[in-house]
């Protein structure tokens, strides 16, 4: 009993430093409602940039003690508390023109409803070029080349 006891805290001590080692680059996305990016790793550097869009997704393109650096859809880079990430993955839409969102993954399915670019959901599944986004309770697949977020970082 003693070594499972010992074993399940040498398990959870460690976990949160061996998330510390996550392989990048991978995706993330905006835990809060405004996330300073700064030109540094530290609250020492200056702000570059202020988002206001939880849910936001990013590339984190490196870590550094705390701190991530990341990528946004639009190309700008800079460093972020790691605590204001979430692993949760998220997607943006991109490109000219609305993107159709359909009730299947399929050019013949459905329309659901059509997405402009900008608009930011929750990422879901990907299969055969569609991943399935939810924007605010509204379900359906886009095509994965519509989206920024989606596929391997």
């Amino acid at each position: 009993m003693l070594r499972f006891l010992l074993l399940f805290l040498a398990l959870v001590l460690t976990a949160p430093a061996s998330a510390q080692e996550r392989e990048v680059p991978y995706w993330a996305s905006l835990r809060s409602d405004e996330v300073n990016m700064r030109v540094g790793p530290s609250e020492n550097y200056p702000v570059d940039w202020v988002y206001k869009r939880r849910n936001l997704p990013v590339k984190v393109v490196r870590l550094m003690q705390g701190w991530r650096l990341v990528r946004d859809p639009e190309g700008t880079q800079g460093w972020v508390v790691a605590r204001l990430l979430s692993p949760e993955r998220s997607a943006i839409v991109i490109g000219e023109g609305v993107a159709a969102m359909r009730e299947e993954p399929s050019e013949s399915s459905d329309l659901r409803w059509k997405v402009e670019p900008g608009v930011v959901g929750m990422l879901g599944e990907c299969e055969a070029g569609w991943c399935e986004l939810d924007v605010e309770g509204r379900k359906g697949w886009v095509e994965q080349d519509r989206l920024w977020g989606a596929g391997e970082p």
